[in-house]
């Protein structure tokens, strides 16, 4: 089989990272979150266009997990990622993060799960243990470990290995 200098595995993921920004839009907006719908963001504390508070940073050094629900402000929403204000332990603080940075996106509300690679470039910046980081969560509920459908609820893990030939 002949390489795919398209790339079109670099191609899926960035469409895919468009189904986060429609969605982190839709929240944004005036109405707020439909029904019962709320999103767990897990993204790279250290990837590039990432600001988060230092106090944040030092407590999650690899990885952690927002949950956006009930309580968070100044959304904004753009092409290259969003902004929003979270209170951890009832502090409010300001996260920004272009959507290169998320490695995994969850509504359970509806069983909806991606989970991105991270670019073998990215993956030499990173230092540290992998994925065994503990997670913070904002806006009320904190994820018990990592973010995962329970089994028979009907929910998918979309991987992007599941569409490449080996």
């Amino acid at each position: 089989m002949a390489k795919d200098l398209m790339r079109y595995d670099l191609m899926a993921q960035d469409a895919l990272r468009g189904v986060v920004r429609q969605a982190l839009l839709k929240a944004g907006g005036p109405e707020g979150l439909p029904g019962q719908h709320h999103f767990y963001i897990t993204f790279r504390t250290r990837a590039p266009g990432v600001d988060i508070d230092p106090s944040l940073l030092e407590k999650y050094p690899e990885e952690m997990t927002i949950v956006l629900e009930h309580q968070f402000w100044d959304l904004d929403v753009t092409e290259t990622g969003f902004e929003v204000t979270l209170k951890f332990s009832g502090v409010p603080k300001y996260l920004k993060m272009p959507y290169s940075a998320i490695s995994r996106f969850h509504d359970p509300s509806v069983g909806f799960h991606l989970q991105f690679e991270q670019e073998p470039d990215a993956e030499a910046a990173q230092t540290g243990p992998d994925d065994d980081e503990p997670k913070a969560a904002a806006g009320g509920k904190a994820p018990a470990g990592k973010v995962k459908p329970k089994s028979g609820d009907g929910a998918q893990v979309v991987s992007l290995d599941s569409f490449r030939k080996k």
